[in-house]
């Protein structure tokens, strides 16, 4: 290689360092942004007299939001060239909406707040993906997905945190405000990545392996929706989240009925253990998705939901509730980092990514909003151990049809060719060519 060569593969080298770096810290604000709109809504607006049902009307406005906006939202991003400029427009909308909470939270600005909120969060979880897509390329799309996940479950930790205490030591609307001024280090993290994912299409990959669906736009556009691991993916992701997502309220209120004060200590540990696990094993479960294949992560993960279940229905003690949860945090691993991984595969190359992972996030979210409800009913008529039974029963059914019929799509790697940054020729140069041709997808705006 010569000097020439060597200098623009280092100054390649670098901007891809200096946008990895980016894409990490904004993964910690966002995270940091989204505590705020969590618990502490509830919370505020009892304090400005809110009554329960009223507080429950705004929560369903931002869950129906952003259910129905997943599949517009992924199909919005897709027409964008910048991904970098949809996520800053939806940390704009994140502020705004939490300055309309502070400020004036009378029902039209809550209403407002939740509905940009829920739309915004659509926007910026597929522009997050499609930036990380076209930082790692499909053969290290894992890896970046594990760095992504870590940080995330870091600024989770921080974010509550940080807002705890001024929510204790302040005012309930002062994390607001906060919310509001942590907004800003997001979009300085965002600088470095102007010029990262204008496209993610087909184009980035060599000719020979494009597909080219024949027909109209809207027939390429089925061609890939209704591909069958999609389906079949999506119907996996929404019996996992109709399992998953009552189990913790549940137990919360199991706890609560038994320890009474006690119970938001264990709560907190609750929410902040599987976090602590993500952040920790998240960038493993990433190299080995790379490496190994997404298919024995998956079953992995899934496979926690009927154990969990069944352990809190037979296992009830207040002291094991915080072990058992423990288990969130393997399933959240490999659940959430499988998600945007699995669809690059299915979609990577169509153009249409972020308009898959809409698909899949509208089916995830209808489990999400069916489970909570249904959950709730059977514990009130059949006692809390049948309601955990029942969803122990819906997570063993999800890891069925995943074994049976969900196949492996991690792309097959090229023969003789090492997977990245492993082999026997990894010296100075060569790393330098690799990290030429990982920043190929790079492009200016």
């Amino acid at each position: 290689m010569s000097p020439t060569d060597q200098t623009g593969a280092a100054v390649v080298a670098d901007t891809n360092r200096a946008a990895n770096r980016g894409l990490d810290w904004f993964n910690l604000c966002v995270a940091n942004i989204q505590t705020g709109f969590g618990p502490f809504v509830a919370v505020y607006l009892v304090s400005q007299g809110w009554t329960q049902t009223a507080i429950g009307i705004a929560l369903s406005i931002g869950t129906v939001t952003a259910m129905a906006s997943q599949v517009p939202a992924g199909a919005l991003v897709d027409a964008l060239r910048s991904k970098a400029t949809v996520a800053f427009i939806s940390v704009l909308a994140f502020t705004a909406s939490a300055l309309m909470f502070a400020i004036y939270p009378i029902p039209l600005f809550v209403y407002l707040a939740e509905i940009l909120h829920g739309f915004s969060s659509c926007t910026l979880g597929p522009a997050v993906a499609a930036m990380s897509l076209a930082l790692a390329g499909r053969a290290a799309m894992g890896t970046r997905l594990g760095r992504n996940a870590r940080y995330a479950s870091i600024g989770n930790g921080v974010g509550a945190a940080l807002m705890g205490a001024c929510g204790s030591y302040v005012s309930e609307r002062a994390v607001f405000f906060l919310t509001a001024i942590v907004t800003l280090p997001a979009v300085f993290a965002l600088l470095p990545l102007r010029g990262v994912g204008s496209k993610v299409v087909a184009e980035k990959l060599e000719p020979a392996a494009v597909a080219k669906p024949a027909g109209s736009k809207y027939a390429a556009v089925m061609q890939v929706l209704l591909d069958r691991r999609l389906l079949i993916f999506s119907a996996c992701a929404m019996l996992f989240t109709f399992a998953n997502a009552p189990m913790l309220p549940l137990a919360a209120s199991t706890l609560t009925t038994k320890v009474g004060h006690l119970a938001s200590l264990l709560i907190g540990a609750c929410i902040v253990l599987p976090q602590v696990i993500v952040a920790l094993a998240s960038p493993a479960v990433g190299r080995i998705a790379d490496l190994r294949g997404r298919r024995p992560l998956l079953l992995l993960g899934f496979c926690m939901l009927p154990l969990r279940g069944l352990l809190f229905a037979t296992l009830p003690s207040p002291t094991l509730v915080v072990a058992i949860q423990a288990l969130d945090g393997v399933a959240a691993a490999c659940f959430g980092i499988m998600v945007p991984l699995i669809t690059s595969d299915v979609a990577g190359r169509s153009g249409h990514y972020t308009l898959s992972l809409g698909v899949v996030g509208f089916a995830i979210g209808i489990g999400a909003t069916v489970s909570t409800t249904a959950a709730g009913w059977v514990a009130d008529h059949f006692g809390s151990q049948i309601a955990f039974l029942a969803l122990a029963g819906v997570g063993l059914a999800a890891t069925l049809l995943l074994l049976t019929l969900m196949p492996e799509t991690r792309p097959p790697q090229t023969p003789g060719v090492p997977a990245p940054g492993t082999g026997p020729g990894v010296g100075p140069a060569s790393r330098l060519g690799m990290a030429a041709k990982q920043a190929a997808p790079i492009k200016a705006q």
